[in-house]
């Protein structure tokens, strides 16, 4: 694929996803009672991924100190 037209469509992407997260957190969709507040969806997405991402790396640490302890 063209690298401008890459380039374009994730533009395009990503003003579209800001733009739909802070329309759904600004006016109220609902869907079968509902509400689709995706802004706030993804930052209860990014605060459990930081979570996660931070015991893992605890448990690297913790597996690299146990076998450094070994030798």
């Amino acid at each position: 694929m063209n690298k401008w037209l890459e380039l374009l469509i994730g533009l395009v992407l990503l003003v579209g996803m800001i733009l739909v997260g802070w329309a759904s957190s600004a006016y109220a969709w609902t869907l079968f009672g509902k509400n689709l507040n995706f802004l706030n969806a993804a930052w209860v997405m990014l605060k459990g991924a930081v979570f996660w991402m931070v015991v893992l790396i605890g448990l690297l640490l913790v597996v690299i100190g146990i076998s450094d302890l070994k030798e």
